[in-house]
């Protein structure tokens, strides 16, 4: 293991960390993709955020899915868990785009972690400090060096290897320490996307930096020990024959997307653009929720036509209301529903991420029609743990 110079290393005893506060935004303007949800924000965007938070002192997990990272999230409960309690979901990924943009969706471009990263090193802020964990050996010790270097919006305060162990065997009391020692505002982890969206979960509640994101290969594109595509191919979505040239082993990962992709834009993503298309313009009994409330849980009775195209305002209200009261169950009620959009969709999303380990969640009055409008979105897994 490799890691910067530590001075507090000696210290015998560690002062009680001062974890970062968690907060819950339901007015980020999420949309669901191959039933994921996603802040639909450029890169600029996501750049002032993440620095807002870092500055703030307020918990800011970041999750960066490409196509790879959404469909192995369709098969794995831990691993989608994790984006739907993320802060901030971005679109890593051209395929995502296109199917975004075939959706009617306004996602404008991809948002990458390594061009956030770039982007959060341009800033002509205040830099950042950023901790770097993971990578090949010597990439965690080469990236920072070229950090600071260039100078800029990120200075960097430590590093760590950390190895090819388990989640458990990188979470010592001694990786913690050396991170929270360091002060950084910012812990960039790369250890393959489940396992270091795994090692976020498992430590967040003892890391004392504000932003924590796993982000691929951003350390090896900051060391220079991977390459990364010319701007022109990154920009036609072709940055996949980039990578298998400079990593060969990559390519069964790509032709395996790549034919789940096909399969589920012909049999999902297509019809529901059509279908998303036909139902433009209908309106029908005005989207409402109602709260009930009891001793140990908050019934959210959502009612109406969640039409193409609406913002879901009545819901973000309803859900930033539990969110500010007593931990009781919270329970959405959607046997009155008589159409439920993307958006809202999206929201349920963020909404399961949010309360689910922290009062519990729960969907109730699910119809057939509810399930068939769930599964067009791919959301069904997601949503109701089946699909």
């Amino acid at each position: 293991m490799s890691t910067a110079a530590d001075p507090a290393a000696s210290s015998s005893v560690d002062p009680e960390p001062a974890i970062p506060r968690s907060e819950v935004d339901f007015n980020r303007p999420v949309v669901s993709i191959l039933g994921l949800p996603f802040d639909a924000i450029g890169i600029a965007e996501a750049v002032e955020r993440i620095r807002a938070a870092a500055f703030a002192g307020r918990r800011c997990f970041v999750s960066t899915p490409n196509l790879n990272f959404a469909i192995a999230a369709r098969s794995d409960s831990a691993f989608l868990g994790s984006v739907l309690r993320s802060d901030l979901c971005l679109v890593d990924g051209m395929p995502l785009v296109w199917m975004a943009r075939l959706l009617g969706l306004p996602v404008h471009e991809r948002v990458s972690g390594s061009d956030v990263f770039e982007a959060l090193h341009r800033h002509p802020g205040p830099p950042l400090s950023v901790y770097l964990f993971g990578g090949p050996p010597d990439a965690a010790a080469r990236a920072a060096d070229e950090v600071n270097r260039r100078g800029g919006g990120l200075r960097c305060v430590g590093f760590d290897t950390a190895g090819y162990g388990s989640v458990e065997s990188m979470s010592t009391a001694e990786h913690i320490g050396r991170i929270n020692r360091s002060g950084a505002q910012f812990v960039v982890v790369s250890l393959g996307a489940k396992k270091g969206q795994a090692w976020i979960e498992h430590n967040a509640l003892r890391l004392t930096a504000p932003v924590l994101s796993h982000l691929g290969a951003t350390v090896n594109f900051a060391a220079g020990t991977v390459r990364r595509a010319p701007r022109w191919l990154q920009s036609l979505g072709m940055e996949w024959l980039w990578r298998i040239r400079e990593e060969p082993s990559l390519w069964r990962r790509y032709w395996d997307d790549g034919k789940a992709a096909v399969g589920m834009v012909i049999t999902q993503v297509l019809p529901d653009a059509i279908a998303s298309r036909r139902r433009q313009g209908r309106t029908g009994i005005p989207p409402k929720v109602e709260l009930v409330r009891s001793d140990s849980s908050i019934r959210l009775q959502m009612s109406g036509a969640w039409a193409e195209g609406v913002d879901p305002r009545e819901l973000r209200a309803a859900f930033a209301q539990c969110a500010r009261e007593e931990k009781r169950t919270i329970c959405v009620d959607l046997c009155k529903v008589e159409r439920l959009n993307g958006a809202a969709i999206a929201l349920l999303l963020v909404g399961r991420g949010w309360f689910e380990h922290r009062s519990g969640f729960q969907i109730v009055g699910v119809t057939d029609f509810v399930i068939t409008m769930l599964r067009r979105k791919l959301a069904e897994r997601a949503l109701l743990g089946n699909g």
